[in-house]
């Protein structure tokens, strides 16, 4: 059994702006030690954030925090499935898949949308076991799956990625939190910030059980890396993989589709995308993927052809998609975006 530390914070700005957060650094054995542990720990916390203020704290159980679900599906792996839709405030941003890999140690893959996610997903693993999260595994740099980060490094979790991480995050992280506290909104969102990597190796020592870190090519971003169990030859993809939520061109379509035509040659049992469900195998993984986005090369290039302007060619290329929407959440909304980011690639071949 474990106790966990929760600390009432508010906006400065707005003291009616408030939410409940959980500060895993108070873990404790018993309830006197994490009650004793808070007199440093939240006046610690609170000087970290001064855009915070504190209000009442307490400790509580692990059964008494709010929780991820977390399906195990092969043994020590467990995955949260996210809901497969556009990030908006009706599903608080909880749109990916996250994942974690328990050892002697843990490592965490994936860390959600928000402060509150992460907090969320880390009472999964305290529900699961309380060996210690030695590491927290970015799969690329979107809102969705890195800014709950923080959670873990404030317990010593080092942060690991592909070796561009750092620096995709960094051009991006003065646009992540505004934009997502417009679409989320101030409570969902507080206490979140941009945590940096510490490092980008390639593998991750749990202990009794070696993870190995493959970096891709330029795809769907630039920093796209895989996580692969070779005890149980499960294998994360990150974005590389989307099922169900139409995919996002943010790197290079035809790298993208380079990728999906050569897929790491490894042993897989099961293969968890970044969002939708587990496949067993590539064909299962990649299909649907494979045809919208070769279909998305195609259409584009012949609108470039036909000396279209990106502003003709877009809604055209999109228009020409709609056969392919159906199994596609946000079709509507990703397609333009990804047929903006496919013209402005392919207009230079």
């Amino acid at each position: 059994m474990m106790f966990h530390l929760l600390l009432m914070a508010c906006l400065s700005e707005d003291p009616s702006t408030c939410r409940q957060v959980l500060l895993p650094e108070g873990d404790a054995a018993t309830l006197a030690q994490c009650e004793g542990a808070a007199t440093q720990i939240v006046p610690d916390w609170l000087a970290r954030h001064p855009d915070l203020t504190g209000g009442k704290q307490h400790c509580v159980e692990t059964a008494a925090l709010p929780a991820l679900t977390a399906d195990e599906i092969a043994p020590g792996v467990f995955v949260h499935h996210g809901e497969p839709g556009q990030i908006e405030e009706a599903n608080g941003g909880r749109i990916a898949n996250l994942g974690f890999v328990v050892g002697e140690t843990v490592a965490v893959i994936d860390a959600g949308a928000s402060r509150a996610e992460g907090e969320a997903l880390y009472a999964a693993i305290r529900a699961v076991t309380d060996r210690p999260i030695s590491h927290l595994i970015l799969t690329h740099m979107h809102p969705d799956h890195s800014l709950g980060a923080q959670v873990f490094a404030e317990v010593g979790a080092q942060i690991v990625g592909h070796p561009k991480l750092q620096a995709s995050l960094e051009a991006r992280a003065g646009n992540y939190l505004p934009n997502l506290n417009r679409i989320l909104g101030t409570r969902e969102m507080l206490g979140t910030v941009v945590a940096m990597p510490d490092g980008a190796p390639d593998t991750v020592d749990l202990g009794d059980r070696v993870l190995t870190l493959i970096p891709a090519e330029t795809a769907h971003t630039d920093n796209d890396l895989m996580v692969h169990d070779p005890a149980t030859d499960v294998l994360f993809t990150g974005d590389l993989v989307f099922r169900d939520l139409t995919p996002v061109v943010d790197g290079s379509l035809l790298g993208w589709l380079d990728w999906m035509g050569a897929p790491p040659d490894l042993n897989v049992s099961l293969i968890v995308p970044g969002h939708g469900p587990v496949a067993e195998d590539w064909e299962t993984a990649l299909a649907a993927q494979d045809a919208f986005l070769t279909a998305l090369r195609d259409e584009t290039r012949a609108a470039i052809d036909a000396g279209m302007p990106m502003s003709d060619a877009v809604p055209e290329i999109t228009r020409a998609l709609e056969p392919l929407a159906e199994g596609w959440n946000a079709f509507d909304v990703n397609t333009p975006r990804d047929a903006t980011a496919a013209y402005k690639e392919l207009e230079w071949e």
